[in-house]
Parts: C-alpha cells; structure tokens; sequence
C-alpha cells in the first residue's frame, strides 16, 4: 500500500497542477475582461480561450475524483473544512461557464453576461486561493475526522493566499494574449503582465516567508538539512523564471513570458509539496493513512493509466489545432 499510495499522490499532485496552470490562464482572461477597449477586444479575449477552457477543467475533475476515490478519508477530512469556498469556486464555474455561451446569443443581456463571466473568474480564482491557504496553515482533524470549526477557513493568511492567486491568475492571462493576440490589445496586455509580474513575486515572497511559521514541521523542513538546500535552491530557481519573464515581456517575445509564468507555478506547487510531504492533509493526516485498501488502490490504477494519456493527447491536439494567433474577424463563435 505504501509505494501505490504516493503513486496516486503523485498522480493527484499531477492532475491538480496541471488544472492550475491550463485553468489559470483562462481565468485570468477572465479576470482581465473589464479592461478591453470594446466588444472587438472582448470578443478576441474570449475567444482566445474558448475552444479549450472546458478541456482544461477536465483536470479539476480528474483531481477531486482522484482524491475521493483513492484517498477517501482526506476527501471526508477536506471536504466539511472547506464546504464554504469549494461551493462558491463551483457557482461561480458554473455562472462563467454559462456565460461564454449565453452572451454570444443575446445584445440585451450580455452586459448581465460580461459581468457573470469576470465575476466568476474572480471569484473561482479567489477561491482558490482561499482554500490553498487553509490547507497550508493545516485542518483540525481528531479521530480520523475533521475536528474544526465552520470558519477556520476564513484567516488573514489564507485571504492574501486568495489575493494572490487572484494576480497570479490574471499574470497568466495576460501573458497568454500576448501569446496569442496583435496589437493594441497585445501591446496592452504587455504593459499589464510587467505590474502584474511584479505583484505576483511580491505575494511569492511573503507567502513563502509566512508559510514556515504556519507550522512547526514546516519550519523544520526548510531550515534544517537536507530541506535548508532546497531553501536556496528554491528562490534562486524563481528568480532565473522571473528573470526570464522580464526579459521576455521587456524584448517583446510572444512565448517567453508566459512560458516563464507558467514556470513560476510549477516552482511555487513544488514549494507547497515539499513543505506538505509526507502529509495530504497538514499537518496530521498521511498520505499512507488516508489511502484506499491495496485493492481498490490498484483497480483504479489500472484505469488511470489508459485515462491520463488520453485526456493528455486530447488536450495536445485541441492545443495543437487552435494554435496560433487569433483573428478578430474570425473567432470561436
């Protein structure tokens, strides 16, 4: 059970990045809308991402479906603790996801529609944050339950969490139009993704400070051998991927930046799995404790083998087929 167990983490950790650097950068376009100059721009914006936003969730699905199949007491455990902000991320998927096909089919109401879709961006991507933040600075669990309040998910230090997300997000949507648009929009979103770049390392570094106090163990495992390595290691890795993105936005690259971007969350999900391992629940609850039986561990494997290169090749070819820039008189819709 031990080596099948962190199998299916790494499997559960692959899915939930993949999620947040797919889904990210189409949230942040999102998150971005209000600023275009005009329905031309919004309509580019929107279809930059159109064809493949839903493709993207397929992950967050893949990760939640993982984690209550395979790790079913962390799902029992997660789930009550963070009821409050996984059911507003999901509304508010709901209404963005409404929205990219409900204001192509209607003049009266899109401004009701443009509202829906950056309004669920933000809110899902603040969510998100939210309930990163609550499982770093750890969930009460006593007798294999979860043990805490109502709120306890509602700190200081899981809302800058949110805020950060929020700009990081909206970092990668900027640089995905620069990716994909010409322009003024492009020239626009240029000037955007520099402060944004900005802002998103400002909330890396004081996140990454706060987080060892957060828990004991934490701590620990950063500023003690071998983990006081990886504490040089880890901030010099993200300064060479800032560095890039500067670089990148500062020469005009179309692909540089927000391949350095997306760089950056790798860097930072990587930080959050050092600081959790071996637990799936901080700063109590196991990996090995929560997984399923051998058995069932082990059916499930065998489906997910076929599963992941599947979802992996549909997601390459729809990449793959809508690459390129985007033509304003041309869209999705």
């Amino acid at each position: 059970m031990f080596e099948l167990s962190f199998i299916w983490a790494g499997i559960i950790a692959f899915a939930v990045l993949t999620y947040v650097i797919l889904d990210g950068f189409d949230l942040g376009v999102g998150i971005l809308f209000p600023t275009a100059k005009g329905e031309k721009e919004k309509a580019t914006m929107m279809n930059s991402i159109a064809p493949i936003w839903d493709g993207n969730e397929t992950w967050l699905v893949m990760g939640g479906g993982g984690l209550f199949a395979v790790f079913p007491l962390a799902y029992a455990v997660i789930m009550p603790a963070l009821y409050m902000p996984i059911i507003l991320m999901l509304l508010a998927l709901i209404f963005r996801g409404v929205a990219f096909e409900y204001r192509w089919r209607t003049k009266r109401w899109k401004p009701v529609w443009d509202v829906a879709f950056f309004g669920g961006s933000i809110v899902a991507a603040f969510m998100q944050g939210i309930a990163l933040g609550a499982l770093v600075q750890g969930i009460e669990v006593a007798d294999r339950a979860y043990a805490g309040g109502w709120w306890d998910w509602l700190t200081v230090f899981s809302v800058l969490t949110g805020v950060a997300v929020v700009v990081g997000y909206a970092l990668l949507g900027a640089t995905w139009l620069i990716l994909k648009t010409e322009g003024p929009l492009q020239r626009q979103m240029q000037r955007y993704a520099w402060w944004l770049a900005a802002g998103t390392l400002g909330f890396i570094a004081v996140v990454s400070i706060l987080t060892p106090f957060q828990d004991p163990v934490y701590f620990q495992r950063w500023f003690n051998l071998p983990g006081s390595i990886l504490s040089v290691l880890m901030p010099g890795a993200v300064l060479i991927a800032a560095v890039s993105l500067f670089n990148g936005l500062n020469a005009g690259k179309d692909a540089q930046p927000f391949l350095s971007a997306l760089s950056l969350f790798v860097l930072c999900f990587a930080g959050i799995g050092i600081s959790f391992y071996p637990n799936i629940v901080p700063p109590s609850l196991t990996i090995a404790e929560a997984a399923a039986p051998d058995a069932s561990l082990k059916f499930a494997l065998v489906g997910t083998v076929v599963l992941v290169p599947l979802i992996l090749g549909y997601t390459a070819y729809a990449y793959w087929v809508f690459r390129g820039k985007i033509d304003p008189e041309e869209g999705y819709h």
